[in-house]
């Protein structure tokens, strides 16, 4: 299950609407095997296109120095959907690499950049099978176990 907070979830949400009809993607960074998506960052999809994304090459590895730095990785990975239902597609599915990553697909098919509600869903993506898992959507995250197992007040 994607556990996720409503301030994560309505800017990933946002994104998607404001990049119609062009698909969005980015990004929630975590800390390193926490499974927290705490932190996110919109990415420009490189293809320009309703169809498709690609992450720019440059930006990606500039993200990904930055996740090193800060000893996160990829909690999330997200794109929309403009004209398809939110599913991944054989393209979406032969892009996914990173295991252990919760894949957000938002449809925005239905209302475009205007008002109303998407399709927001997760899947896991390994080793090319695919597998709905339920979204929670909390106020905010419980706070992160420190390094003895006790909360940190976060």
């Amino acid at each position: 299950m994607l556990t996720i907070d409503r301030a994560t979830y309505d800017g990933i949400v946002a994104h998607a609407k404001r990049d119609h009809p062009d698909e969005a993607c980015g990004i929630v960074a975590g800390p390193e095997g926490s499974e927290r998506p705490e932190r996110l960052v919109e990415m420009v999809n490189a293809a320009g296109s309703p169809t498709f994304y690609e992450f720019d090459s440059t930006a990606l590895l500039a993200l990904y120095k930055d996740l090193w730095a800060r000893d996160e990785e990829p909690v999330v990975v997200y794109h929309s959907h403009t004209a398809t239902e939110a599913y991944p597609s054989r393209t979406d599915i032969g892009l996914a690499n990173e295991p252990g990553a919760h894949y957000v697909l938002v449809g925005t098919r239905e209302h475009g950049n205007n008002e109303g509600p998407v399709e927001f869903r997760s899947y896991r993506i390994v080793d090319g099978e695919v597998s709905e898992e339920e979204v929670s959507v909390v106020d905010a995250l419980p706070p992160a176990p420190t390094s003895q197992g006790v909360p940190d007040g976060r």
